[in-house]
């Protein structure tokens, strides 16, 4: 009776005042917990924001400790008030073993969801401080994902990777828009701090000023950012958008340790590997290789070295690997393997640098990530021969953004309203792919414009 409903075994017979207590809390829990399944269902993202919040997860883990301290002691009270001492020796033993077996699966089951909840909290905490806008662009959420390598023989962190993910804010379907780390002359937006230091565009005459730099920069100019926690995020926002002609709301950055265990924690991902991809080089040896193979399963090392390896290719290579990476977790990281995996998750994402995403858009962006992975994901690589990383055709890469946006608004339209002649039967969707995984691109396929559920071909 107490495992199903607390304090009704001391209502039927022990102390009823213990009974009444337990039992209409049991009735608020079973309340408080149909209210807010009622809150997911009809508004999904505020539930999910006022899950998130540090705060309310503090205030679950203590609640989870308290409520399983008091289910333990019902349930060794139950035991007492059946009168162990009238029954026969077997009696005692068999009642005695599972009163004390149930009150241990409540005490650990309890213990273990408080540090859930902690995990979580502490999670949101270090992870999203919030600081971007909430405001949609022209009806899209456009984050700014930043791969960074802060390597003992490097001098700063500096992102390597350099993706803006533009996410319709009613679909979730999406547009990833890479750029090269080595890319020279982008320009700063006047409004920038760093334009009167380079006027005419981030230039060196070593070459050294590159994308990927800015970040740095932004750092060794603090001074330019009062109030501002992450300087080198703001100025490669800033220019990032500048080169585009895209508002960001968001920046994201992941450490490449980050990376590694984040793919860990989920158990690894499945990608085609035709070609096989060097681990090591550049100032160290080649000692080892991820693939050929199909359907292979990669590890987080693996994943990291396919993702960032450019020994005996190219940026551009690395470029469209990555985003084929990429599109691997959003296919194949159900909710259930979220969940299932969360205290290792929560462990891998402490190790992001930051994000400024605050936690009450959490349920948003949470939201339109499951809508858009029944989705293609649509991909630009700014990259030859679309454009040269020297001096490039900046209103061209504008051009290209605003057409392969449009060209993703239309298919959202189509999606919506079918023409009438259209046959849904006549080509199999992405989500009913039976491919198996996810190849690596040559590079004549990784430049310009593609779907990457066509190139990369991930299983779902």
């Amino acid at each position: 009776m107490t495992l199903v409903v607390p304090g009704s075994a001391q209502l039927a017979h022990g102390n009823e005042g213990i009974g009444r207590f337990a039992f209409r809390v049991w009735l608020g829990l079973v309340g408080a917990v149909t209210a807010f399944l009622l809150l997911f269902v009809l508004a999904r993202s505020a539930a999910i924001g006022l899950y998130a919040h540090p705060f309310s997860l503090q205030v679950l883990r203590f609640a989870t400790l308290i409520l399983g301290s008091g289910w333990v002691l019902l349930m060794l009270n139950a035991w007492f008030i059946a009168n162990p001492r009238s029954m026969a020796a077997k009696g005692k033993a068999v009642t005695g073993a599972l009163s004390l077996g149930l009150a241990m699966v409540m005490a650990f089951s309890s213990w273990t969801l408080a540090s859930a909840f902690d995990a979580q909290s502490r999670l949101v905490s270090a992870v999203f401080g919030g600081g971007g806008t909430t405001d949609t662009m022209a009806g899209r959420y456009n984050v700014l994902l930043m791969g960074g390598d802060a390597g003992s023989d490097r001098v700063g962190l500096r992102p390597d990777t350099m993706i803006v993910a533009s996410i319709d804010a009613n679909t979730g379907r999406t547009v990833l828009f890479s750029l090269p780390r080595n890319m020279q002359w982008a320009p700063f937006p006047t409004s920038s701090p760093l334009h009167r230091l380079y006027p005419n565009g981030y230039w060196c005459a070593d070459q050294s000023c590159l994308l990927n730099a800015v970040y740095t920069l932004g750092q060794q100019h603090k001074d330019l950012y009062p109030g501002v926690k992450y300087p080198g995020a703001q100025a490669t926002k800033e220019i990032i958008e500048n080169v585009l002609g895209l508002s960001i709301n968001y920046w994201a950055m992941i450490d490449l340790k980050g990376f590694q265990a984040l793919i860990d924690a989920v158990g690894g991902i499945r990608l085609d590997v035709p070609k096989k991809v060097p681990i090591g080089g550049g100032s160290r040896p080649i000692y080892g290789w991820v693939g050929p193979g199909k359907n292979l399963k990669l590890n987080g090392f693996q994943a990291l070295w396919f993702a960032r390896s450019r020994a005996l290719s190219s940026d551009y290579e690395r470029m469209a690997r990555q985003k084929c990476v990429l599109n691997a977790m959003v296919k194949q990281l159900s909710p259930a393997t979220v969940l299932t995996k969360f205290n290792d998750l929560a462990a891998a994402g402490e190790q992001i640098v930051a994000t400024d995403v605050p936690t009450g858009q959490l349920g948003t962006l949470l939201d339109l990530a499951q809508k858009g992975r029944s989705l293609p994901l649509s991909s630009v690589n700014f990259s030859p021969p679309l454009i040269r990383p020297v001096k490039p055709d900046f209103p061209l890469i504008r051009k290209v953004v605003t057409d392969k946006i449009a060209a993703s608004e239309v298919a959202d339209e189509r999606a919506k309203n079918p023409p009438p002649s259209a046959d849904p039967s006549a080509a199999p969707s992405p989500a009913a792919s039976t491919a198996t995984g996810s190849p690596s691109p040559s590079p004549s396929k990784s430049a310009g414009t593609e779907d990457l559920d066509s190139v990369c071909k991930v299983s779902g």
